[in-house]
C-alpha cells in the first residue's frame, strides 16, 4: 500500500514539477493558460497515444461486446466510484446527497449484483459526480494554472492535488493480486473510452482549434461541477476566469472526452508492478 501510494504521488508530482519549471522559463501571457506551449505539446502527446493505442482497442471492444455487457461493466465501476463520491459530498457538507450515494452503493452492491445492475437509479436515487478537486473548490481553493499532464490529461493545479488523493484511495488500483488489478484497470479504461467514441465526431466537427476547445470546455465544466451547475456571477468575473469563453450547449456535450486520461491507469499499473517486484 505504501509503495503504491508513493508511486502514484511521484507520477503526478513529477509531471506537475516539469510543468512548473517550464512555466518559470516561459509564459504565454494567458492568465488561465500560462504554460500553453508546454500544454499543447502534452496535448499532442496524449492525442497520439489515444489514436495509436487506446481508441483502436476501444473500438474493437465496442464491436465485440454487446451493449448490455458494456453497460454492466460501466455500472460495476460506477458503483465503486459512488463510495468516494459520497465521501466528497460529505466533506462538502452535502449530507443528504452523501446518504443518497451510500444508499446507491448498498442497493447496487446487493440486489444489483455487485453493481452490474443500476437498481438504485430505478429506485430514484440520483447519480452524482464529485471528486477531491471539486471538494477543494467548494472549500474555496482557486483553480491555479491550467496544465495538461502527460498521460493523465487536462487538469488545473487544484485538480492535480485532487487527482493525487483520488488515486490514493482508488480501490481498483489497490486490489490484489496484481494480475487481477491490472486487468481491471485496463478494462475500466477501455470501457470508458468506448463510451466516449460517439463524442469524437462532434468534437472534430465543432473545433477549429481542438486544444483551445477542449481547454475551455474542461474549465467550464469544472466550474459548473463545483457549483452544482449554478456558478455565481461574481465567479465568472473573477480575475482567474475573466478570459473564459462561453460555450454553447452543443460545445458542452462532448466535454468528458477532454477529461479522459485514456492510458493513465494502464501505465500507472505497470509502473506500480515494476516498483513492487
Amino acid at each position: 500500500m505504501k509503495t503504491t501510494l508513493r508511486t502514484r504521488i511521484k507520477s503526478v508530482t513529477v509531471a506537475v514539477m516539469a510543468a512548473g519549471l517550464l512555466a518559470g522559463c516561459a509564459t504565454s501571457g494567458n492568465p488561465k493558460d500560462p504554460i500553453e506551449g508546454f500544454n499543447r505539446a502534452m496535448f499532442a502527446f496524449n492525442e497520439g497515444l489515444d489514436s495509436a493505442i487506446v481508441k483502436p482497442v476501444a473500438t474493437g471492444y465496442e464491436a465485440v461486446l454487446p451493449s448490455p455487457i458494456r453497460t454492466g461493466v460501466t455500472n460495476f465501476f460506477s458503483n465503486i466510484e459512488d463510495v468516494f463520491i459520497g465521501v466528497n459530498n460529505l466533506l462538502q457538507g452535502k449530507v443528504p446527497e452523501a446518504f443518497s450515494d451510500l444508499g446507491r452503493v448498498v442497493i447496487n452492491t446487493t440486489i444489483g449484483l455487485l453493481g452490474v445492475l443500476d437498481m438504485a437509479s430505478d429506485a430514484g436515487l440520483e447519480k452524482h459526480d464529485e471528486d477531491f478537486g471539486q471538494t477543494f473548490g467548494r472549500w474555496g481553493v482557486g483553480n491555479g494554472a491550467y496544465v495538461v499532464i502527460p498521460v493523465f490529461g487536462p487538469r488545473t493545479a487544484r485538480d492535480t492535488v485532487g487527482l493525487i488523493l483520488d488515486s490514493a484511495v482508488d480501490p481498483v488500483g489497490d486490489h490484489k493480486p496484481k494480475g487481477t488489478r491490472n486487468a481491471a484497470l485496463v478494462l475500466r479504461v477501455v470501457n470508458k473510452r468506448a463510451n466516449l467514441l460517439a463524442a469524437d465526431k462532434v468534437v472534430e466537427e465543432a473545433a477549429l482549434d481542438k486544444y483551445s476547445y477542449m481547454r475551455d470546455a474542461y474549465l467550464q465544466r469544472r466550474r459548473n461541477l463545483i457549483h452544482d451547475g449554478n456558478p455565481p456571477r461574481d465567479l465568472e468575473a473573477s480575475a482567474d476566469e475573466a478570459t473564459d469563453r462561453p460555450l454553447s450547449a452543443e460545445a458542452e456535450t462532448p466535454e468528458p472526452r477532454a477529461e479522459l486520461a485514456p492510458v493513465a491507469p494502464v501505465l500507472l499499473a505497470n509502473t506500480e508492478s515494476a516498483a513492487t517486484k
